[in-house]
């Protein structure tokens, strides 16, 4: 994989983490709306970072669906938690892709941006796991 599919995978996971998180918002406990409004706001500044990383890898920023199939309803606070979880288990494992697969500066800014997901996971889940960003792809 090179460096720009893997940004373009990053950016379109980004894309997906901001619409999960607005499901996330709405349903998410009053307790935890907070946290929620911060890993929007994190993910859309991501987002934003990757559209021009993309620019300078020399492709064309890949866009955002209309909207996105959520992997199980989410209908109470508690779906809503593990719907942030998921969605930061699913941006970590693309950002492991990019730490792979880039140099330099990307590679750190990939790896800053796979421990700020794996620790959001954390926060929502309760529980780590071994490896973040490498368990979702077993």
């Amino acid at each position: 994989m090179t460096a720009l599919d893997a940004a373009q995978a990053a950016l379109a996971a980004e894309h997906a983490a901001v619409y999960g998180y607005g499901v996330v918002g709405a349903k998410v406990g009053e307790a935890r709306r907070a946290e929620a409004t911060a890993a929007f706001q994190a993910h859309r500044a991501r987002r934003d970072g990757l559209r021009r990383t993309v620019r300078d890898l020399g492709g064309e920023p890949v866009a955002a669906a209309g909207g996105y199939q959520l992997p199980f309803a989410v209908p109470d606070p508690a779906a809503a938690v593990r719907l942030a979880a998921f969605l930061e288990d699913r941006v970590a494992g693309v950002y492991s892709d990019l730490v792979r697969s880039a140099e330099g500066p990307l590679r750190r800014d990939a790896a800053a941006a796979l421990r700020e997901a794996a620790v959001r996971a954390v926060r929502w889940r309760g529980s780590d796991v071994t490896f973040p960003g490498l368990a979702e792809r077993a």
